[in-house]
Order: structure tokens, then sequence, then C-alpha cells
């Protein structure tokens, strides 16, 4: 096992720049994941460590050795792709032990390796399949399988779950996340599904057009997000962004356009007129008095029902626990909880911090 460091890591693919002195510090034993929307450089910042991409400034080192000029073979690191990249005319087995065959392992150290790593698996009784022959979540196991009997200091995952039904994801996930706790190898892992990230990691670095916009626990990011693109980012349903001004004339508020008063804690921040974006999540939204909405659409899940409604123009949704006869039309009152309310600066999208 082995920390990572990436320091004032920059790519640039001609004159286009797509990584900006990007840094991130990432503990021996740590299950760090690299979320953001398409094009945000988190593939290419793996790939980077991977060394299947040249980096144009900046240092990567793992376990303390720089490797900004050593190829991938020589990084003491197993990737796991989205497609699998398995060998359509091995075996399980074959495919599990090439790699540990092209460096000259004894067939008794083989044979240990992918007894182990089956095992934990649970790939035992396919052994003597061919990939064809497997569903979707077998294949994915099996591409987990031949990266562990190489025994690396880190593991890279990139998008592993992509290509698999929601079912399969979750029970995946849930795997992945068993076997980083039994392992305890030091784990990097893109993905742009931000349930998939705050349910696996022990840190999340979320990105944006090549740059950190915030990194942390999982619901550090959820409770206290630095900038509005964090805060629409982690969360589902996404945070409701209103546009406003704060108004300290009595009862501190967000005035939004349209004449919507949306009520805030005396403690929040910001200065009387300031223009501001409200925040409030979907399920700090409850049945009660605060201001009134009107039902657009409604989404009943089974434990929750996430309502759309209108409010003076403003697109709002609620999740709603109890179970209520809402329908098109009708009017709710909608009472946000006060202490879970985020506001962000208009102009930088910066959060405002509480006041003293």
């Amino acid at each position: 096992m082995a920390s990572v460091e990436i320091s004032r890591v920059t790519k640039a693919f001609g004159a286009t720049q797509v990584i900006h002195g990007v840094d991130v510090a990432i503990e021996d034993g740590e299950f760090v994941v690299l979320v953001g929307p398409s094009g945000c450089g988190k593939s290419t910042l793996l790939r980077m460590v991977a060394g299947l991409e040249q980096i144009t400034g900046g240092e990567i080192s793992i376990g303390g050795r720089v490797v900004n000029d050593l190829p991938p073979k020589e990084r003491d690191i197993a990737m796991v792709f989205q497609n699998y990249a398995l060998y359509p005319h091995m075996t399980v087995r074959d495919n599990m032990a090439f790699s540990m065959k092209l460096r000259g392992a004894s067939s008794a150290e083989i044979d240990k390796r992918v007894g182990d790593a089956a095992d934990i698996l649970g790939l035992k009784p396919y052994l003597d399949r061919f990939p064809r022959q497997l569903s979707g979540g077998q294949r994915q196991r099996v591409a987990m399988g031949r990266a562990i009997v190489r025994d690396p200091q880190v593991f890279l995952f990139d998008e592993p779950l992509s290509n698999l039904d929601a079912k399969l994801r979750v029970q995946m996930r849930t795997e992945i996340k068993a076997l980083h706790q039994r392992l305890k190898t030091t784990s990097i892992y893109v993905t742009h599904d931000q349930v998939e990230a705050m349910t696996m990691a022990d840190r999340i670095v979320v990105m944006h057009d090549g740059i950190v916009e915030q990194a942390g626990a999982p619901l550090d990011l959820y409770d206290r997000p630095a900038n509005q693109f964090v805060a629409g980012f982690i969360g589902s349903p996404a945070m409701n962004f209103i546009p406003g001004r704060i108004d300290r004339g009595g009862a501190v508020a967000v005035v939004a356009d349209g004449g919507l008063r949306l009520p805030l804690a005396a403690d929040a921040g910001g200065e009387h007129g300031q223009k501001v974006i409200y925040g409030v999540r979907p399920e700090h939204l409850g049945l009660g008095p605060g201001f009134e909405a009107v039902v657009q659409v409604v989404e009943p899940t089974g434990a929750d029902t996430f309502v759309f409604c209108d409010a003076a123009g403003v697109r709002i949704c609620a999740n709603v626990e109890e179970r209520q006869g809402f329908a098109p039309g009708g009017r709710i009152a909608l009472a946000p909880r006060l202490d879970m309310v985020h506001l962000f600066d208009a102009e930088s999208g910066r959060a405002l911090p509480r006041r003293n």
C-alpha cells in the first residue's frame, strides 16, 4: 500500500488546457472518489496517475516515489476499466493469472493468488468458464480479480460500473466497498454518479472544468458545500436554487423575483440587499407554514414522494416522507428547515458563512 500525491498537476492537449494545477493528497489505504460531470478532467487525471497520459506540468508520486517519467508497468498500480477488457479466448482463471505469468511467477504462486482472489470475489465456480459465459457483474468481478492478484500499491477504477444495470450497480458498489475494507489498498475511483461517490468514498474530490471545487468526507460536502456547483452536484434530487435578495428589515428572509419570501435563520450570512442564491435540498422542505406553492407533478417512489411545485414562478422540488393525496393544481404550504438552508453569493457562487 502507498500514499498518492498529486501536486500542481496540469494537462494540455495542444493549446487546450484541460487540467489546471490540481492538488490532491491521498493517504495510505484511503478510498478516494473523483467525481464530476463529463469533461471535468477526472478520467484524464486518473490516466495520468496510471501513466497512460503524460502530464504537462506538476508532479505525481506513489509511495513517496515520483512517477512522472515511469511507464505504467513500473508504477505498481492495477487498473479496472469500464469495459472489463477481458481476453475472450481465455478462461476466467487465465485472465486473472495473465499478468503474473508475464512477470514469470511460479505456478504455485499463481494458483494461490488466483484462488485467494476467486474466494474473495465468489468466482470459484466460474474459473474454467470463458467471459462470454458470464453475466456483466461476473465479468466485472473477473476484472477486479485480475487487479487483486497483482497485489498492487494502488487500485485505479475508471467508471467500472457504467455498463451494469441499476440493480447490479448497487450490488457491485457494495462489493467494491467491502473489498476495500478487507484489503485496505489505496484506491482512486472515478465516476460521474454522485450516489456512487457518496456511498463508497472515504473522501470525495469534486472536479469541474479541470479544477478541484472541493474535497472532503461525503457528508461534509453534503452538509457544507463550498459553492453552488458542489451543492448542486452532490445530492439527489438536486438542491433547489432560488435567486433573490436578502431582506433584513424585520424577520430575515430572501425575497425572490415575483415576491416569494423565503425565511432564513437569524444567523444567516450576507448583507441587506445582497444578491444571493437561496439553496435548500428537497429533503429539507417539509409540509408546514412557510410559503405556498402549487403542485405540478407528483412522483411517488414508495418510501418518499417527490413533489414538484411552482411557488410564485419558481420551480421547487420537495421530498415528502408522509403519503399524502397530492394532486396537480393543488396548493400546499412548504416549510424549509432553517438550519439546513444554504446561501450563495449570486456573482461568485461561493457559500456565505453564517454570522457568529
